[in-house]
């Protein structure tokens, strides 16, 4: 209420009583001035009906929601379902213009004023998780994989000679397939293997822009959160020799905003060489629907460029699930996620590793890869030809979910392109294993649960027994909430993602 509304209200009830409203009101108010001016995640989370009420104060800016509103266009907010309606909280008009996704709408100036507001929120998170050079990001309604097409698209009118993109392999089909669906031709640079682990082969990459000579090389597409025993890729020499080449450089950031090494890489290769912008996807790291990416950079006139090459305006649902998520958690609520991802990553690999030497197996040592453990399978292997896909067929049935099981020798055609070993990210690697992670909002119970599952379905295999089909969960059994790190699941085993 203004002032004088408050006044009037003093008529019907107790003015001292007014008065205290007035002030808890304040009190709220305080908290939105403060974003206001400031344009950072809130250190404390703020309490639902701060942000309920910040929501219906931008919605009641917008066209759609004004008294008396005579809307004669074809685009004017009509919602002829008052449950749709409530669940964007009104804010029927997206964000952005036909020509820029981020600029401001005339007749939407809340919609527009949540969208700068959630930009500049996202860019203080990341600072915070550890790229502080970064000058400029955009949340795009897009997940991750469409998000990186964009780029590239943007890259062609800067290169119109360049045809090819190097990338060095990560078995994961959305990336691989976001490079040819931007018209471009990926070189595949085989990972080489270093104990047991599968690092970026950079002689290779040095050596391949030479031969195709640089103008030809539209960017080099490198990635940090990957399926272990892949590990991040050399970020920081990759950006040394994209500097010295002149090539700019893109990397698949998809669920590295929750990995202090993964945004050290980017924050190191930013400052030794070349790296364009990062993508990271809003589900994997912030834990709203799927449906959203944040493109981030050093250049603000590179990602300006990129956010005006999306056609149209754009839905604000993913702006608004991770601007409600990031006010509620506040900074302090999103360092505590972070620091607990870390402790159950310890122990995941402890409790993971104890496991596999009871069945004469062990935890790959992949130091590199900071979310993703493996344990070879290579005693099951041994045993059948088929225990390790039913390995994963049991595990899917005992509701298991983001967990593979990567078998040896598998071809997998991707657009065209068929890949030996598929989903190793290697022709051949030395054993068959299973990969699990720990991403975040992954609990304690979750990781319990997971290897109980899994002792009862090693012992089932090393009897000859697959009980995967019939296998009741017991109530001592029942798992918390889902961690999903992966679309892929213990049956499919896909690759995608």
């Amino acid at each position: 209420m203004n002032a004088e509304n408050l006044e009037a209200s003093e008529r019907l009830v107790n003015a001292a009583y007014v008065r205290q409203g007035a002030q808890g009101r304040r009190a709220h108010e305080l908290r939105l001035r403060t974003l206001l001016e400031q344009g950072k995640c809130p250190e404390d989370g703020w309490d639902e009906s701060t942000i309920e009420l910040f929501l219906h104060e931008l919605a009641v800016m917008d066209s759609n929601n004004f008294l008396g509103n005579c809307g004669v266009g074809e685009r004017e907010g009509r919602v002829a379902s008052g449950l749709v309606a409530r669940r964007h909280f009104r804010l029927i008009h997206g964000i952005g213009r036909s020509g820029d996704i981020s600029a401001v709408q005339p007749k939407a100036a809340g919609s527009s004023l949540l969208n700068k507001l959630t930009n500049s929120i996202v860019l203080d998170i990341i600072r915070l998780a550890g790229v502080r050079t970064v000058s400029s990001c955009f949340v795009v309604p897009m997940a991750t994989g469409m998000s990186l097409t964009l780029c590239f698209l943007t890259l062609r009118h800067k290169r119109p000679k360049a045809k090819y993109i190097i990338w060095p392999r990560i078995d994961q089909k959305s990336c691989f397939k976001s490079m040819i669906t931007a018209g471009f031709e990926p070189v595949v640079i085989e990972n080489v293997l270093e104990g047991d682990e599968l690092r970026t082969d950079l002689v290779a990459v040095a050596t391949k822009i030479q031969d195709l000579g640089a103008d030809n090389v539209l960017c080099v597409h490198s990635t940090t959160s990957c399926f272990a025993p892949r590990v991040p890729d050399r970020l920081e020499e990759l950006a040394e020799i994209c500097m010295k080449h002149d090539v700019p450089h893109i990397v698949n950031n998809a669920y590295g905003v929750q990995s202090s090494k993964c945004m050290h890489l980017i924050q190191q290769g930013a400052r030794r060489g070349r790296i364009d912008a990062f993508v990271q996807s809003l589900d994997k790291n912030f834990m709203v629907p799927v449906g959203g990416a944040i493109i981030a950079g050093f250049n603000d006139a590179f990602i300006q460029e990129i956010s005006k090459m999306y056609p149209g305006r754009a839905s604000a649902s993913p702006s608004l699930d991770v601007l409600v998520t990031l006010l509620a958690l506040g900074t302090k609520g999103y360092q505590q996620l972070l620091k607990e991802r870390k402790e159950m990553f310890s122990y995941l690999s402890s409790e993971l590793k104890k496991l596999a030497e009871a069945y004469n197996e062990r935890l790959l040592e992949t130091p590199h890869n900071p979310i993703s453990l493996a344990m070879s399978l290579k005693k099951l292997d041994e045993l059948s030809g088929t225990a390790i896909t039913q390995l994963g067929s049991m595990l899917f049935t005992r509701q298991v979910s983001g967990a593979r099981v990567v078998p040896l020798g598998s071809l997998q055609t991707v657009s065209g392109y068929t890949f030996k070993g598929f989903m190793s990210h290697t022709n051949s690697y030395r054993c068959a294993y299973l990969n699990a992670a720990a991403a975040v909002g992954m609990s304690k119970q979750d990781v319990d649960v997971f290897l109980k599952r899994l002792d009862k379905c090693l012992k089932a295999l090393a009897k000859g027994k697959n009980h995967g089909e019939d296998a009741p969960v017991m109530d001592e059994d029942k798992v918390g909430p889902e961690v999903e790190e992966h679309d892929t699941n213990a049956a499919e085993g896909n690759g995608e993602s």
